[in-house]
């Protein structure tokens, strides 16, 4: 098979738009404009097919669609999957490799070409359809250039053609053969058109040749007349019997050339009779070939019809089988259905079960909420009072340096008081001395030169030194034993405060590590009667994982809690009675959700 020609597109919009108004529809089809619309295609569409083309279907075309191109591509749409509908359904064909035509480009800027392979298509339904004789009878009628093109673009379209479903070897024979005539036809069409133009163009060169002949014999005459007057013409040594000589030659031979020309022109003519027979033969066995084409078509629907059948056929077979080997294995159905009976009674038990033991893991959940809120409460109340004791920590260290500082202070003085009693006994001692020695003197003279005596040993300076040493004597005893009596009851005072604080806080203590073994000891025992009740329970039993991953948190909780006791003890005495009420509420918790 030869490949088909190239269509220009819009030249084949052009011969379709001129073969579309050959249907003779009610809408108007004159223009692109007014087919892109869709109306007219659509009404064309039913004259090829009323039966399936229906008006129900010619009813869901919008008539009025104006400038509307949104309504013009719904139309559009609508009328291009009908068309491949047909094509698939009725004629039992499929369209491979051929271009769509793009119902966007057509509604928008009425697109030639696009609208050139919608046209296309509806050609081909035409041409396939039950009454395709008297459509290609109509295309035969048509103008040679237009019948040209109408032909090419049909034979595009058979050759992208293919069978939906695969028939037998007569069938295919039928369509080769039936695309065979189709190119036979188009070939003598063209040869045909070859021929014509062939004797168009010697028709031309023949009256060109009369024509030169004729001016010629005119010429002749005159110069003929010419050697009448002047010369003899049967003179060949004069110029008039030799240019005589030459124009004879000359229209021998252009008497050939149009002998020649003419019966070339006879051979041409007979060429073209002999085509034209053999386009009637080939037109007849078209004819006959479409028609068996159509009893192929017919035949090949009842096949298609029975093949449906026995399909239908082995499928309700395979049916029978199926439905007997599930009779069959219907006792074996019934057991298990049973089976799944039992074990959806022990699953709802189960469910149950574990519903209580979900709202009593709520219950518990809230309650170690509010156990976690009350932790985090005393943690703060612990930072507050860990600030307080480092607080008085410091007050403490200050209040020791003041003390220490004051004890130096206090040995310093008791030093100067030593020494200040060393020098008041040396005074004394000089006194002593100085009351001697006026003494010792007084029976040897009169008073007045003992007195100047003493005045001239004990000098004012002497008195004045031995007077204020005397005062500062006095005061710092004073002073001295005011400091000393102050700082005495203070420090006494404080170590009593901090023995008897120490006291309490070694007692709660004590009580504290009292309780918190206590405990301890029922967070055990807790413990082992959770793992006993774990060992008697079932082993897919799925609520003893929660149990024990709650006793593990509680324990977890309590070691924390017992880590934080002795540091909130020595603080906040009073704060390791709630952490122990905490433990022992944790406790029972736990033994309430096991």
């Amino acid at each position: 098979m030869s490949a088909p020609e190239t269509v220009d597109r819009v030249e084949l919009c052009e011969s379709l738009l001129t073969w579309i108004q050959t249907f003779g529809v009610e809408a108007a089809c004159s223009t692109v404009d007014e087919l892109t619309g869709g109306l007219a295609m659509a009404q064309v569409l039913q004259k090829i097919d009323v039966v399936y083309f229906t008006d129900a279907w010619i009813s869901r075309i919008k008539a009025d669609v104006g400038d509307n191109w949104r309504l013009k591509i719904s139309n559009l749409k609508k009328i291009l999957k009908g068309i491949l509908d047909y094509n698939h359904e009725i004629l039992g064909q499929q369209i491979n490799d051929f271009t769509l035509p793009d119902v966007g480009l057509i509604a928008e800027h009425s697109d030639a070409a696009e609208l050139g392979r919608m046209l296309q298509l509806i050609l081909g339904c035409a041409v396939n359809c039950e009454q395709k004789q008297e459509y290609i009878q109509t295309i035969m009628m048509m103008e040679e250039s237009v019948q040209h093109v109408v032909m090419t673009a049909i034979q595009e379209l058979m050759s992208k053609e293919t069978p939906v479903s695969s028939g037998n070897d007569s069938y295919a024979d039928l369509d080769r053969q039936l695309k065979k005539m189709v190119e036979e036809l188009s070939d003598a069409l063209a040869t045909k058109e070859e021929i014509a133009q062939r004797c168009h163009e010697l028709d031309m060169q023949v009256a060109a040749l009369q024509e030169e002949k004729s001016s010629l014999l005119a010429e002749n005459q005159v110069l003929m007349e010419r050697l009448n007057q002047s010369d003899s013409i049967e003179d060949l040594n004069s110029p008039a019997g030799r240019r005589h000589l030459q124009l004879q030659t000359q229209m021998e031979q252009l008497q050939e050339e149009t002998f020649r020309l003419e019966a070339a022109k006879d051979d041409y003519r007979i060429r073209c009779e002999e085509l034209e027979k053999e386009l009637l033969e080939v037109r007849g066995q078209n004819e006959e070939l479409t028609s068996l084409a159509e009893e192929a078509q017919s035949l090949k629907d009842e096949m298609d019809v029975l093949r449906h059948s026995s399909d239908r056929v082995s499928k309700l077979e395979a049916q029978v089988e199926a439905y007997k080997k599930k009779l069959e294995d219907l006792g074996d159905l019934r057991r298990q259905v049973k089976l799944l009976e039992e074990k959806n009674t022990s699953y709802m038990q189960n469910t149950h079960s574990l519903e209580e033991e979900l709202r009593k893991a709520n219950t518990a959940r809230a309650q170690l909420e509010t156990y976690k809120r009350q932790v985090v409460e005393l943690q703060n109340k612990l930072s507050e009072e860990s600030k307080k004791a480092d607080k008085m920590e410091f007050e403490y260290k200050r209040v020791k340096e003041k003390v220490d500082s004051l004890q130096k202070e206090k040995d310093r003085m008791r030093t100067e008081r030593d020494s200040l009693k060393e020098t008041i006994e040396e005074l004394n001692c000089v006194k002593a001395q100085e009351s001697q020695l006026t003494s010792g003197l007084v029976p040897l003279g009169s008073n007045e030169p003992s007195d100047s005596l003493a005045a001239e040993i004990v000098t004012p300076e002497i008195r004045e030194r031995m007077i204020r040493l005397q005062h500062e004597n006095r005061m710092l005893k004073l002073a001295q034993e005011g400091s000393d009596n102050e700082q005495i009851a203070l420090l006494q005072s404080l170590l009593e405060d901090s023995n008897s604080r120490k006291n309490e806080l070694e007692t709660e203590n004590r009580l504290a590590n009292q309780r918190l073994l206590a405990g301890q000891s029922q967070v055990e025992e807790l413990q082992k009667t959770l793992q006993e009740h774990g060992s008697k329970a079932d082993d897919h039993d799925p609520g003893l994982p929660l149990v024990v991953l709650l006793s593990d948190a509680f324990v977890i909780i309590i070691i924390i809690i017992r880590s934080t006791c002795v540091s909130v003890t020595l603080v906040w005495p009073s704060a390791s009675l709630i952490v122990i009420r905490v433990c022992v509420c944790v406790c029972v918790c736990v033994t309430g959700v096991c």
